[in-house]
C-alpha cells in the first residue's frame, strides 16, 4: 500500500501542489492517481509561472491564441483553463468514486483581485463556466474582502478552495461563511450535497517569519520555540474546526447532506534545511483533513514519513507554544497580517512574470 493510501486510512487526503501540461500528457498525473493514491491537485500563479515559462509544451496553444489577437492576460487564462480542465478529467474517477469528497483540481482567480469582492465574483463565475467540470474548485484568498465573495460563490453552488489562510480567527470567519451559504441554500430548498470547500492553511511560512522574530530575541526561551509555531497554529485551527462541526448549527446542515469544509494544510515544504523534510506532514494527520504537498515533500513522505492519527496530539503544548510566543512580545496577529499581504504579493509577482514572458513571445 502506498504511503498516501495509508494517510487516507487516517482520514487525510493527499493532494499535489503542482501541475504541468507535461505531467498531464505523459500520463504521470494519471499514474499518481491510479497507483499512488493521489486524490487532488492544487495550483496557483507561482506553479503556473514555472510550468508555462519553463516548458515549450504551451507554445502551440500560445501560437493559436496569438493568431486570435488575445491579450497576454487572456492567453494566460486560456492556458490555465486548458490544464485545469484536462486535470479535472484525470481526477474525475476519484471524484465519482469518493462521492464528491475528493478528485478536485483548484484554479485561482487573478491575485490582483484579492481585495476586490465584486471582481472576484465575476472572475470566479467566468472560470467556473469555462472549465465546466464539477470537480473544479475556485481558489479565493481568505482576505477580508474575500469572505463575502466566498460565501456568495458557495451559495451559488460553486466549489471554493479558500487560500492564504494564516490565522485561526480568519479561518473561523471563513468556516461560518461556508455554514451561512449552506443554510441559505437549505432555506431555499436547494441541494447542498454537491457543494464542496476546503480552508487552506499556509503552514511553513509561519515558522519562517516567527523564527526571524525569535532570532532577534536571542534568548534560550526564544531558541526553544523555533520551528514550533506553525504546527501549533495548525493544531489550534483543527481544534476550532472540531468545535464548529460539533455545533448544533453544523449538525443541522450535516443532516441535509452537507460536506465538511475540510482543513487543508498548504505550504508544507520545509523551508529551513535544519528541520525535518516531513515536519509539516507527520504531525498534522487526522480525520477530515487534506495535505497538499509539492512533489519533493511527497517523495520525502513516501520514503520515510509515518502515517498515524497525530493532528490532535499535543494540543496542550500547542496552546502553550502560542502563549509563550505572546509572552516574548511577538504579536501573532501582526505576523499573520504580514504573511497575508506578502502571500498576495508573491502571487501577483508570479502572475506578472507569466504576462511578461508571454509579451516576450510576441503576445
Amino acid at each position: 500500500m502506498s504511503s498516501f493510501l495509508k494517510l487516507f486510512e487516517f482520514g487525510q487526503s493527499c493532494w499535489m501542489d503542482n501541475l504541468t501540461r507535461g505531467m498531464i500528457h505523459n500520463g504521470d498525473l494519471k499514474r499518481r492517481v491510479e497507483v499512488e493514491g493521489l486524490r487532488g491537485v492544487t495550483s496557483n500563479p507561482s506553479i503556473f509561472d514555472k510550468a508555462i515559462t519553463g516548458s515549450s509544451d504551451y507554445n502551440p496553444q500560445i501560437k493559436v491564441l496569438c493568431a486570435e489577437n488575445k491579450t497576454p492576460a487572456e492567453v494566460c487564462e486560456a492556458l490555465m483553463v486548458t490544464d485545469i480542465r484536462d486535470a479535472c478529467d484525470v481526477l474525475r474517477p476519484v471524484y465519482d468514486k469518493s462521492d464528491k469528497l475528493d478528485g478536485y483540481v483548484s484554479l485561482e482567480v487573478s491575485p490582483h483581485l484579492a481585495h476586490d469582492t465584486e471582481k472576484s465574483l465575476v472572475a470566479a463565475r467566468r472560470l467556473w463556466r469555462e472549465v465546466d467540470r464539477p470537480n473544479l474548485m475556485i481558489k479565493i484568498p481568505g482576505t477580508k474582502e474575500g469572505i463575502s465573495a466566498i460565501e456568495t460563490l458557495l451559495y451559488e453552488g460553486i466549489n471554493v478552495n479558500v487560500t492564504l489562510l494564516f490565522s485561526v480567527d480568519r479561518y473561523e470567519e471563513i468556516a461560518y461563511a461556508y455554514l451561512r451559504a449552506l443554510e441559505r441554500r437549505v432555506k431555499e430548498g436547494k441541494s447542498i450535497k454537491e457543494v464542496a470547500s476546503v480552508a487552506s492553511f499556509f503552514v511553513s511560512r509561519i515558522d519562517v517569519l516567527i523564527d526571524e522574530h525569535l532570532n532577534c530575541k536571542n534568548t534560550p526561551e526564544a531558541k526553544a520555540l523555533q520551528g514550533k509555531m506553525a504546527i501549533a497554529n495548525a493544531k489550534l485551527a483543527y481544534k476550532a474546526f472540531k468545535e464548529i462541526i460539533n455545533s448544533d448549527r453544523w449538525k443541522a446542515v450535516e443532516a441535509k447532506g452537507a460536506q465538511f469544509q475540510r482543513v487543508l494544510w498548504a505550504s508544507t515544504s520545509t523551508k529551513n534545511p535544519s528541520y525535518s523534510d516531513v515536519i509539516y506532514v507527520d504531525p498534522l494527520i487526522g480525520p477530515h483533513t487534506v495535505n497538499t504537498m509539492p512533489e519533493n515533500t511527497m517523495a520525502a513522505f513516501a520514503d520515510h514519513g509515518v502515517a498515524a492519527n497525530t493532528v490532535e496530539q499535543g494540543m496542550n503544548e500547542a496552546e502553550q507554544t502560542a502563549a509563550d510566543i505572546a509572552k516574548l512580545g511577538i504579536n501573532f496577529k501582526d505576523v499573520t497580517d504580514q504573511l497575508e499581504r506578502e502571500g498576495v504579493q508573491k502571487f501577483i509577482d508570479a502572475y506578472e512574470e507569466i504576462l511578461t514572458s508571454l509579451k516576450k513571445c510576441g503576445v
